[in-house]
């Protein structure tokens, strides 16, 4: 059996968790990068080791995607995109959360509903990210080849390509500007 529960934050709650990473935000520029990821690894860690219900557990793991964001050579993240996920990894590395992390059952809830807003916010890069994993496994696959062998230009020259086929394939089915069929204002 399970149980949802919902949460309702106010505009003042909301905004007492903007403060909070806007503060990391701030600690960002004070931190290395690889010392940032390092303490987001070692939550993941602690998670996995101290924390049983999948609630926390779910929502934590999505740092582990931030992480490979950052990471993936082959996706080439750009400056100000790092630096978002940058600043959204850096809240993780304050021991003076909302909650400590050291109270049972709870220590980590406010980590929970960090990271689910955070990836909110980010959901457009986590959305291209996941789509350009997605391609290069499925590209690796077709040409037979190690998926590190792929990277970001290959992915956008791919989906250019998809996007010039479907437009012609939409003028050939009469879509106007240059098909076989004539509209009444044809052009071409």
């Amino acid at each position: 059996m399970s149980l949802r529960v919902t949460l309702e934050f106010t505009e003042k709650d909301l905004e007492h968790f903007r403060t909070m990473a806007r503060q990391a935000m701030a600690n960002t520029e004070e931190q290395k990068r690889e010392v940032i990821i390092e303490n987001a690894r070692d939550l993941l860690k602690q998670v996995d080791k101290e924390v049983g219900t999948d609630f926390i557990r779910d929502r934590l793991s999505q740092l582990q995607i931030l992480i490979n964001m950052l990471e993936d050579e082959g996706w080439g993240m750009k400056e100000v995109g790092q630096k978002r996920v940058l600043s959204a990894l850096a809240y993780f590395n304050n021991p003076e959360d909302l909650i400590p992390d050291h109270i049972p059952g709870l220590g980590f809830l406010d980590d929970a509903i960090m990271v689910e807003l955070l990836c909110r916010e980010l959901k457009p890069e986590i959305d291209a990210y996941g789509d350009f994993v997605r391609y290069r496994e499925t590209e690796a696959k077709r040409r037979n080849m190690d998926p590190a062998e792929l990277n970001r230009s290959d992915f956008l020259k791919n989906r250019e390509k998809a996007l010039l086929s479907r437009m012609r394939r939409r003028r050939r089915a009469g879509g106007g500007g240059g098909g076989k069929k004539k509209t009444p204002l044809s052009l071409f």
